[in-house]
């Protein structure tokens, strides 16, 4: 007897429920709360965090809290499909709950945190009589998501792999970037919340205005993340800090790779399956193996990737809200919260896909319109908060607009080509006639029309395009990968309407596999050793995320020099290695955040100007820097102690203790030769 399979023609032709609210899930009987259950559940969501703090394992609480959160929702039919969910759920609770945390009297304390979050989750699944339940399955392209993330890890982890943390700081500071993020995560540390909500006390951290003008959702989550893993709202030595904050990024760029596959799986729905489904998701990993956007990595664009990542799951689930009203609420919400704290600008793209959403899936809520209106509406009040606190910090919107800058261009052809397949994809008449063609069509148009948008302002007023111009076709390039999975629904499986034996099985899997290695042969120049010489390597090994697997994007900060930074002084310190302005700049940055003065560099940004510190200087070069050091001494505010100068020539390092004193000006003089820069100045910010 075969088993006959429905096509998606025949399922659009089947009757549908008449308009109203989905069924609210089984409870299984349980038609009363019991208070001790409720009793029971907020004991244990402060009994376990803080134990586990006390044992030095606070680590453990947040995969607890994913997973807690994933057994009170109720979205996907597989495991991995509702960890995605629950954890954009879980960025936008840290976030909302972070203004919270920021105000009271306790900060980011791993068990006041973590226990007030684990209580929530309690109260609300008792309210709605929701048992934990998780759905124990898998899907076989569970594997390509799954594989994707990882590999991208295994490259990304590789050159630093058994190293110090003095050493990594080589791979860290690639970039002035990334010690601008690092001074926003160091500041929320050390206030214990949002950088915006405590102004004043940022301000010993980082360089203002960036305290209230500059997104920090990222950092926070991030922060917020590292009081877990460190079981304590203490970060403790500065030197650890920053390599754990360097492990989230690696972290983060590899689960973005991993969340841009499982997007597209998600977007293609149920009808995505087999060869079909294996040929996308190894696309989308091929590219992102071999893209360009491995640069945002080296470049230090931390909250940018942040960014990218969480907007494709929030538009996913925009596209497809295959869940209840409540739980599309809940991730509608966190969507709109975590991209727009993580990279303000981006907040636009969710707000054109979650209208699209609205009035495709309008059925979805008849009968509860005012209750979804509501809650978004005070969703997007918490979204937007930061952003009127800038505009409110005299933070000049249309100059930030134009702001040139290093930037990574977006491969026009996924932008456009991937672009142009999903709009194939939306119009055709399989999918045009569904919620969730509609839905996707909303975002392909909206996304494009904000793009077009920008670019005409743009170039109305500055006459070409600019850095932020690059960072929004960012998106446009994460829409078009995620639309390939609604691509996939349009290629026609042989297996259709035929029995699910093992010999179909068996050759569906052997042509997903022949997908899969096509798909990384033409997307990641993957040629399985083919043609490949010493002297005529693949293009494989010369993409961007192999090349730093191989160590070349390392920079030129050893460990002697990263341990000379971190003096634990109470005051200003000022790193002077070599007759070289940008390397002796990006040295005192690390110095002063190493030593918790990032705030210094409003004054100590000068020292980008003062190239002497090494041997055998023109005396023209050394009367100019000692000018430019002095005035920015003299700009520094009042410390306990005078400030400290590293030099690497002992001799440059006590003449400019003379000179200084001979102008009033009085400082404390350290030389090590060993300190000493010798690479070359295209090492100090590679990729640059």
């Amino acid at each position: 007897m075969s088993t006959v399979h429905s096509s998606p023609e025949r399922e659009l032709q089947r009757p549908t429920a008449p308009p109203g609210p989905p069924p609210e899930p089984t409870t299984g009987g349980r038609s009363r709360r019991n208070p001790l259950v409720l009793a029971g559940g907020l004991a244990l969501s402060w009994l376990v965090p803080t134990g586990l703090v006390a044992l030095d394992l606070g680590v453990l609480l947040l995969p607890l809290l994913l997973f807690s959160i994933a057994a009170v929702l109720r979205v996907g039919g597989v495991l991995l499909d509702r960890l995605f969910v629950a954890g954009l759920v879980l960025a936008g609770s840290v976030l909302t709950f972070g203004l919270l945390f920021s105000l009271w009297p306790w900060g980011l304390s791993p068990v006041a945190t973590s226990g007030l979050m684990f209580s929530v989750v309690t109260v609300a699944a008792w309210a709605a009589r929701r048992g934990p339940r998780l759905p124990l399955r898998f899907r076989w392209s569970d594997l390509l998501v799954l594989g994707t993330g990882y590999g991208v890890w295994h490259y990304l982890f590789h050159p630093i792999a058994g190293t110090s943390a003095a050493e990594r700081v080589a791979y860290f500071a690639t970039s002035e970037d990334r010690l601008a993020h690092f001074s926003f995560f160091s500041g929320i540390q050390n206030v214990g919340g949002f950088n915006f909500l405590h102004q004043d006390a940022a301000r010993s951290f980082l360089i203002p205005p960036s305290e209230v003008t500059y997104p920090q959702g990222s950092h926070f989550l991030l922060a917020w993340t590292d009081t877990l893993v460190h079981s304590s709202a203490d970060s403790g030595d500065m030197l650890y800090t920053m390599n754990r904050y360097f492990l989230y990024l690696l972290v983060g760029y590899a689960l973005f790779c991993a969340v841009l596959v499982w997007a597209a799986r998600w977007i293609g729905g149920p009808r995505l399956r087999g060869w079909r489904c294996a040929a996308v998701c190894a696309t989308v990993g091929a590219i992102m193996f071999a893209s360009n956007y491995m640069d945002l990595m080296v470049h230090g664009f931390d909250s940018t990737f942040i960014g990218l990542l969480l907007i494709a799951l929030a538009l996913a689930v925009l596209i497809r809200p295959a869940m209840g009203t409540t739980e599309f609420v809940l991730a509608a919400s966190a969507g709109l919260i975590t991209v727009t704290y993580a990279y303000n600008i981006y907040g636009a793209f969710v707000g054109v896909a979650l209208l699209g959403a609205l009035v495709a899936h309008r059925r979805k809520f008849a009968g509860r319109w005012w209750w979804t209106a509501g809650a978004l509406a005070c969703a997007l009040g918490v979204a937007a908060l930061p952003s009127v606190l800038s505009v409110l910090g005299n933070l000049d919107v249309a100059g930030a607009s134009n702001m040139n800058g290093p930037s990574v261009g977006a491969d026009r052809s996924i932008l456009i080509g991937g672009g142009l397949l999903g709009l194939l994809a939306a119009v055709m008449p399989r999918n045009r006639r569904t919620a969730v063609g509609q839905a996707h069509l909303a975002v392909l148009l909206g996304t494009g029309g904000l793009l077009s948008a920008f670019a005409a302002y743009q170039l109305h007023t500055i006459g070409k395009y600019s850095y932020y111009f690059h960072k929004m076709t960012a998106v446009g390039v994460v829409v078009s990968l995620i639309s390939l999975g609604a691509v996939g629904v349009m290629l026609q499986s042989p297996y259709r309407g035929t029995a699910r034996t093992l010999p179909s099985r068996l050759g569906e899997l052997a042509i997903s596999g022949l997908a899969v290695a096509a798909a990384l042969s033409l997307f990641a120049n993957v040629q399985w050793g083919f043609l490949t010489t010493k002297d005529n390597p693949s293009a494989w090994s010369a993409n961007p995320l192999v090349a730093w697997g191989r160590g070349e994007f390392k920079g030129d900060m050893g460990p002697k020099g990263a341990q000379a930074l971190d003096i634990s002084s109470k005051g200003p310190v000022i790193a002077l290695f070599a007759n070289d302005d940008y390397k002796n700049l990006k040295a005192t940055w690390l110095a002063s955040l190493l030593n918790r003065r990032g705030g210094d560099m409003t004054a100590l940004y000068d020292i980008h100007w003062v190239s002497i510190g090494g041997p055998q200087v023109k005396e023209e070069d050394y009367q100019k820097s000692l000018g430019r050091l002095k005035g920015a001494i003299d700009k520094l505010p009042a410390a306990p102690v005078p400030p400290t100068v590293l030099t690497a020539d002992p001799s440059v390092g006590d003449r400019i203790k003379r000179d200084l004193a001979a102008q009033g000006v009085t400082v404390t003089v350290l030389s090590d030769p060993q300190n000493l820069w010798t690479e070359p100045w295209s090492r100090t910010f590679p990729g640059v």
